[in-house]
């Protein structure tokens, strides 16, 4: 594994542009913890209505996902956000690890046959929104935190696409139970969801995070944004 140097360390960026993303990361921020409120509300409340515990376990997503956020805003409520980075990075990797267990447990609570759930309106309705909504606040947050050159940010931003792949695995889930009576069909992908969480977990605890874009003269990089991992400023590719 190479080290290569890319992209502005935060330090390094214009103060104007700087102050600039750290606000775009704010508001951000903000609207991704007010939604993630007010979903989680409304998947719980419908979730013991019909008694989903598919629909539970993504409000309890919902939570970690404020967690996460909220992280993230404590970061950038300082003077200088890049000396909260590590901690924030800590709490971002701890609310993947909650995540995980969460949709685990509930799982395999339902695979066993814990119960099954009535058809729920108000969660397909719920998970529709959220697939449209999520993809646009992740690819926002990502890609400023990319330029902000935030680890951080970007965890945050997986959080939120995680979030994402729970709405579209929740859809389907009630869809199936609903019109097939597959039962089992939103459990098992939900472990799956979990196994990337956990992985996303370590990573953030670790401090690796893409965010930064590559370097135009760095050896094998394109003008694309690079998936490559980085920690304290310093890319590592392989």
């Amino acid at each position: 594994m190479t080290a290569i140097t890319v992209g502005p360390r935060p330090r390094d960026l214009d103060p104007v542009r700087r102050a600039t993303l750290e606000r775009r990361v704010r508001w951000v921020v903000g609207a991704t913890i007010s939604y993630n409120v007010i979903e989680a509300v409304v998947a719980i409340t419908a979730g013991r209505i019909a008694s989903s515990s598919a629909l539970i376990a993504f409000g309890l997503d919902s939570i970690v996902e404020v967690l996460s956020a909220a992280a993230v805003a404590w970061q950038f409520a300082a003077p200088d956000p890049h000396r909260r980075e590590r901690t924030a990075m800590r709490v971002i990797a701890i609310s993947f690890f909650g995540l995980a267990l969460f949709v685990t447990v509930d799982a395999v609570r339902t695979l066993l046959g814990a119960g099954t759930a009535d058809h729920s309106t108000v969660g397909i309705v719920l998970a529709a929104i959220s697939l449209l909504v999520m993809p646009g606040l992740s690819w926002f947050e990502r890609r400023t935190g990319r330029e902000l050159g935030s680890a951080s940010a970007v965890a945050d931003s997986k959080q939120t696409m995680l979030c994402t792949y729970l709405s579209a695995v929740l859809l389907i889930g009630l869809l199936l139970n609903s019109t097939l009576g597959w039962t089992w069909a939103d459990p098992v992908a939900a472990v799956v969801i979990a196994a990337v969480a956990v992985r996303e977990g370590i990573e953030a605890w670790r401090g690796d995070a893409c965010c930064a874009p590559p370097h135009p003269l760095a050896a094998g990089s394109t003008t694309q944004e690079s998936d490559s991992c980085c920690a304290g400023g310093v890319c590592h590719s392989g």
